[in-house]
């Protein structure tokens, strides 16, 4: 668990659900190897996976939201962390991202996916916002079996993250070639089921 979370009075994880967006973080670089430039977090929420990729990258992050009342709690997190530096908060949809073509050197997803309208136009508009040779890190999961079997166990089931609708693996492929997307990888393991784009 990070030093932001441990010492942050704000409603972001704690325990393994901390450790969970710390392992996404570390998956994320690890396959993308992007650490520097600028990063879009596409469905944010409170803005915990933006929170732990600034304790392991330089990135400048953009966390981005629907929906006003996250937008406003990632605004609040951000300043009790003290990140307004490196994390700006912007409301915007995924089908029609308010940045310009060629913006970010990584977008990056946790758990949004799942809950797009239109997957293909999505995917589109992440892919428009890339900069060449820019990487897109999209989809869901618990980082790891372990983490997945310990959040479980601690939460009630009918909570709402654990109820996460489903999204078979030829529909996003589908989804990808509609949105003319041809350098991609599906993966779907221990982690989650993630995409991966390369611009």
């Amino acid at each position: 668990m990070t030093e932001k979370f441990q010492e942050s009075e704000t409603n972001l994880p704690q325990g393994a659900v901390a450790q969970m967006y710390s392992l996404i973080a570390e998956q994320i670089i690890n396959k993308t190897r992007i650490e520097t430039g600028i990063c879009i977090d596409v469905g944010t929420g409170p803005a915990p996976l933006s929170a732990a990729l600034t304790d392991i990258t330089e990135l400048m992050i953009y966390a981005v939201d629907l929906s006003e009342d996250r937008c406003r709690l990632a605004e609040k997190n951000v300043h009790e962390m003290e990140l307004e530096d490196r994390i700006k908060v912007v409301r915007s949809d995924v089908h029609s991202l308010s940045f310009p073509d060629g913006f970010a050197d990584l977008v990056v997803s946790r758990g949004s996916m799942f809950f797009w309208k239109d997957l293909s136009q999505a995917f589109k508009e992440i892919y428009r916002v890339l900069k060449p040779k820019g990487r897109a890190y999209i989809g869901g999961g618990y980082g790891s079996s372990q983490l997945k079997d310990k959040i479980k166990q601690g939460k009630e089931p009918s909570e709402k993250h654990l109820n996460i609708p489903r999204l078979n693996i030829a529909y996003i492929n589908e989804s990808l070639k509609k949105a003319e997307i041809k350098d991609f990888e599906i993966i779907n393991d221990d982690s989650g089921l993630w995409i991966v784009i390369k611009r």
